[in-house]
């Protein structure tokens, strides 16, 4: 065999050599068997089933579109790091206007009016709400599955802060983070502690006001606000009892009368109009000025954003508890 006809027949193995190579590429190579992490999450889900005053419940896949309605279910969220998509934006605390300001989360409505027309665009998975959003339920649960947080507004039963804890509980379930959510729990457990060694055996009597347009409601054990009586330790200067979700209309006269040695103000007027806070100058009052409160330098102008637009969630809670705690040091 000479040269020239091996070197002929080299190139031909090659070549099919080479062809065989290209179409075992072409073959249909066998799937990996790997599962999307969304199925993967889908497949793992266990569904929950959650009643509530409103109705029933049912979460069959973990959310990952949610909206939410209220400023503690949104900080809850926030806590938890699950994914939001829409919120009410015409009331927003300044610890939560990263949401406001983030053009990928949706605005879906008013705090007590949603805008169904842009929820249903948004398509969202889960929507999350209080009592001032109770009448939308039917709604709302048309178009997501819907949960209700029973927030006791007029601390009827005693239980404010356990209400919250449990459904911080409930929501850590609903996403999967239990091991935070019971971490968060317990951080809103040791502030309540906190602040109780505080209060204990403390001798000061405290009035919880809000100011609306130079006009005054007081919040006593039955209300909103009950919980830093019933909970927090904290000695109420007033004896009215009565229950009522928007506070009892007082005067000056009856704040000069009740002579609290501590004074909290709630400033609804700076977040509802968006106006500068109140300050002592400009709460300036003949009948104010005569109470211990004033006279010993304990009026409290509490961050009107959290103890007005969100009081039910973590961040809220803590914060109250610090500023309830501020009249008793110094």
């Amino acid at each position: 065999m000479n040269a020239g006809y091996r070197n002929k027949l080299t190139r031909a193995l090659l070549a099919m050599a080479v062809t065989a190579a290209l179409q075992g590429c072409d073959k249909p190579q066998p799937e990996a068997n790997v599962t999307p992490p969304e199925a993967a999450s889908a497949t793992a889900y266990q569904p929950i089933t959650l009643k509530h005053p409103l109705g029933i419940t049912e979460i069959n896949r973990l959310p990952q579109r949610v909206v939410a309605f209220d400023m503690s279910e949104l900080d809850s969220l926030d806590q938890l790091g699950a994914p939001v998509v829409g919120m009410a934006k015409d009331y927003v605390a300044d610890f939560l206007t990263k949401y406001r300001d983030d053009p990928a989360v949706a605005d879906v409505g008013t705090t007590i009016q949603p805008n169904l027309e842009r929820l249903h665009a948004l398509k969202p998975d889960l929507i999350l709400i209080s009592p001032l959003q109770a009448q939308s339920y039917a709604e709302l649960s048309q178009i997501a599955p819907t949960v209700y947080d029973d927030v006791d507004l007029s601390n009827k039963n005693g239980n404010y802060i356990e209400t919250a804890k449990n459904h911080l509980t409930q929501l850590g379930r609903i996403f999967g983070k239990e091991e935070l959510a019971s971490q968060k729990v317990a951080e809103m457990q040791s502030k309540v502690e906190q602040t109780r060694k505080v209060t204990e055996g403390r001798p000061e009597k405290a009035l919880i006001v809000l100011h609306n347009n130079g006009a005054f409601t007081s919040y006593g054990v039955q209300s909103r606000y009950g919980f830093i009586f019933d909970t927090l330790g904290v000695k109420s200067a007033s004896s009215d009892t009565a229950a009522g979700l928007h506070g009892q209309p007082i005067s000056n006269e009856f704040i000069q009368q009740a002579d609290p040695d501590i004074l909290y103000v709630i400033d609804r007027t700076a977040v509802m109009e968006r106006r500068p806070a109140l300050t002592l100058d400009s709460l300036d009052n003949p009948l104010l000025r005569k109470t211990k409160a004033w006279n010993n330098g304990r009026v409290i102008f509490v961050d009107a954003q959290t103890w007005y637009l969100c009081t039910a969630s973590v961040t809220c809670l803590n914060r109250m508890a610090d500023e309830v705690m501020q009249a008793y040091k110094g």
